[in-house]
Parts: C-alpha cells; structure tokens; sequence
C-alpha cells in the first residue's frame, strides 16, 4: 500500500494509508457486529423474523436491550416506568405485529408511533393498572427508537 502523508489547511499531517486501515477495520467489524445482531434476533422463538429486520421496520439489540432494561418486570430498574409482564419473545412479537399498523405522528416530534392493541394484558403502567396496549416509536425511516406497554402521554 502506498503510504500517503498530505498537510491540510490547518497543518494537520493526513496519513491516507492508514486512515484506510481504521476505515477498513471499522467497516468490517460493523459488518460482524451486524451479523451477530441478526443472528441473536434470530435465536428468538418468533416467526417471521425478517418482519423485525427490514429497513422500514428496524429492531436493533441496542434499542431490544434499551427495551428491557426499562420495561421489562424482572429487572428492576426504572420504578417508575411501565412494565412488560410478558416473555422476551411475546414482547418481540408484539414490536413485530405493530409494524403493520400505519405509523401515527407525534405532535411535536419527527419520530412516530404505532399503537397496538394486544386484546390481553401486556403489563402496567407507572399507577400500576392493567395494560393491553404497547406503544412503539420508531423514527420517520423505521428504525425502532424505544416500545413500552400503555400509550404516549403527551403534556
């Protein structure tokens, strides 16, 4: 590889070659990580899992992991959020089967929601009620930021 230096404006030495190996090095462990994503998506006992991998409609582990950490009723932090009471692959399911219902706006926001409606509990809200509905919130392309049992309280 040919090894390039070059000065900028602001006399910052640029080193192409290895600029290149970082630009490289990152691409392909975003690849793997990417793999290992899907492939951990895939390890649930849901059908239809490329409904949660589309573009259009993005579950990353990040944002699953984001999920449960706050909503999810055997861990216990974030007291004072709604939990699931379901299991790990019914709350995935859940996220799946909303992404079928034509996104909402929210007022004041970019990003929009879906409300489904499970017609069985989900868990409960923050004053510890019952709940059937899950709320997921996705930005305008997709991709999943956040989903929580009980509906979007807007002030």
């Amino acid at each position: 590889m040919n090894t390039t230096t070059t000065a900028t404006p602001n006399n910052f030495v640029f080193n192409e070659a290895q600029w290149l190996q970082v630009l490289f090095l990152l691409a392909d462990t975003a690849t793997w990580l990417q793999q290992l994503q899907e492939g951990l998506i895939w390890q649930l006992p849901v059908q239809q899992h490329k409904k949660l991998l589309r573009k259009s409609w993005y579950l990353s582990v990040t944002v699953l992991a984001h999920i449960l950490e706050r909503h999810y009723y055997k861990l216990p932090r974030h007291p004072l959020a709604g939990k699931f009471t379901i299991s790990i692959p019914e709350i995935v399911n859940a996220i799946k089967e909303a992404g079928q219902l034509p996104p909402e706006p929210i007022a004041g926001s970019t990003n929009l929601q879906r409300v489904w409606e499970a017609g069985y509990p989900l868990g409960y809200d923050p004053a510890g009620n019952t709940i059937t509905t899950l709320t997921v919130i996705s930005s305008a392309a997709g991709e999943i930021i956040t989903a929580f049992p009980g509906r979007l309280i807007t002030p």
